[in-house]
């Protein structure tokens, strides 16, 4: 609900969402499509699996992203400690901020 929520928001400032994706297989599958996306937002636990292979396939892609999370630093696998986080709750505007770093 949360993630449709942030959807429609991401959608009223002119955006083109392919997701939200509630699972890292439903993720990957978005992202076997062309073109990939200019920039994505990933929860770093989508329904109990951590989503690293999301994040490595965005990484492979090129694709800059942000960790939307609870999630503090130091439980961020340190492969991934330049990635750009956005603290939950998430709105547009910190993941705007988490974006331009």
């Amino acid at each position: 609900m949360l993630a449709a929520d942030l959807r429609d928001q991401l959608e009223r400032e002119g955006a083109e969402v392919l997701g939200p994706a509630p699972s890292v297989a439903r993720a990957l599958l978005l992202l076997a499509n062309d073109p990939p996306p200019s920039m994505a937002f990933l929860d770093i636990n989508l329904q109990g699996e951590m989503a690293w292979p999301v994040a490595d396939r965005l990484r492979e892609l090129g694709v800059p992203f942000v960790f939307a999370t609870g999630y503090e630093a130091a439980a961020i696998p340190s492969a991934y400690a330049a990635v750009p986080r956005a603290e939950k709750p998430v709105s547009v505007r910190n993941l705007r901020l988490a974006a331009q770093g």
